[in-house]
């Protein structure tokens, strides 16, 4: 059974927390929106929020905060970086709600994000919006950035491998910012996944993205395992350069991204972008591609079929 309260958390006094008794979030109304906390009940938070921006609200300036957040693709400056520091509205549905974000003055973008919780378990549906409410046509993507904490490592799935035999087509993207460092240590570049590691004691920024057709990726840490699944829609154009996820992180943090496809809004329309959850803990994995195949594939795998019969 879902239980939805109000709580004060961080120096923000009105947040919403949802629990099953197996796993909670905590989203603040304060700012946002901003799921501030993924977690096993009493467990870790697996979302990094800084330390130095709790609590501030208001102002023109944009706050990075942390947590899980909604922005529209591709990246630009200033448009990405609109302010999120007012409260934002929260409508009570069953087993969760919706948090909507007043308009964005520069944008005319209107932000909405819904959590669902399952009545047990560890899975949560989280549905991103964006509604276009100005007064002309506007091209974009739905963004949806999970900030990690510390420590841990991103995973994601490479195609199944294929000799040259087999299959002379490319099967994914990969796409590289100017900043991406192949060679960097945190990155392994393996058969089976690609992974990056956050590293506190490294601060260039590492990032790049995937025509991710399998559909999920996932951060480990300390035994516990975070999976995001959102479905890849064959056939439509993704932004930068046609990725649907991303991973990217310096020594603050781990951003574990999905993107939708572009889509052109006219005015009052609206797009949706889902994420499938799904929490795991007490997992062992040493980062190499054995560990990850024999440890975490199964129960990603597993959990896909059974809640999306993916």
């Amino acid at each position: 059974m879902v239980t939805i309260e109000r709580v004060a958390l961080w120096g923000w006094n009105n947040n919403i927390r949802i629990t099953n008794g197996t796993v909670e979030v905590v989203v603040t109304t304060d700012v946002g929106p901003r799921i501030l906390v993924l977690r096993f009940v009493n467990g870790k938070n697996l979302f990094r929020v800084l330390e130095e921006e709790c609590g501030v609200s208001g102002g023109k300036e944009w706050h990075l905060f942390g947590g899980h957040r909604l922005w529209h693709a591709p990246e630009a400056h200033p448009r990405s970086y609109s302010p999120d520091n007012d409260p934002v509205v929260f409508t009570l549905k069953e087993r969760g709600g919706t948090f909507t974000q007043r308009v964005e003055a520069l944008t005319r973008i209107e932000k909405e994000i819904e959590v669902v919780m399952d009545d047990e378990g560890s899975h949560l549906t989280v549905i991103h919006r964006l509604t276009n409410r100005g007064v002309w046509p506007v091209e974009l993507a739905p963004w949806a950035l999970s900030v990690m904490e510390r420590g841990g490592i991103a995973i994601i799935p490479q195609e199944p491998y294929q000799s040259w035999s087999e299959n002379l087509l490319p099967v994914r993207p990969l796409v590289l910012w100017g900043y991406t460092d192949m060679s960097d240590s945190r990155w392994l570049w393996g058969k089976r996944y690609v992974t990056l590691r956050q590293d506190p004691e490294k601060t260039s920024p590492q990032k790049a993205g995937f025509g991710n057709r399998l559909g999920w990726g996932a951060y480990f840490l300390e035994g516990y395992l975070f999976v995001k699944y959102t479905p890849y829609l064959r056939g439509v154009p993704y932004p930068d350069m046609g990725s649907s996820f991303e991973v990217y992180t310096d020594h603050r943090f781990l951003e574990l991204e999905t993107l939708g496809p572009l889509a052109r809004l006219e005015p009052g329309e609206t797009v949706e972008h889902r994420e499938d959850w799904f929490l795991f803990r007490d997992i062992t994995c040493d980062g190499t591609e054995e560990s990850i195949a024999e440890n975490i594939q199964p129960l990603v795998e597993g959990a896909l079929k059974r809640k999306l019969h993916v």
